[in-house]
């Protein structure tokens, strides 16, 4: 489990978390990002931005 940058509350993340993985927080349903996994280090997910194919 990691905490939330957001609002602190545990995340659980799966047993086998992958680099770029996008996890939710329960509490606050922020989007996080997996930064590593070893150690295990998240951040708030990036926004999407609109493709206007250029």
């Amino acid at each position: 489990m990691i905490a939330c940058p957001e609002c602190e509350a545990s995340v659980v993340v799966g047993d086998a978390p992958l680099v770029s993985e996008i996890v939710e927080c329960g509490d606050c349903s922020t989007e996080l990002e997996i930064l590593s996994v070893d150690p295990l280090q998240v951040a708030l997910a990036p926004e999407i931005e609109e493709d206007w194919g250029e």
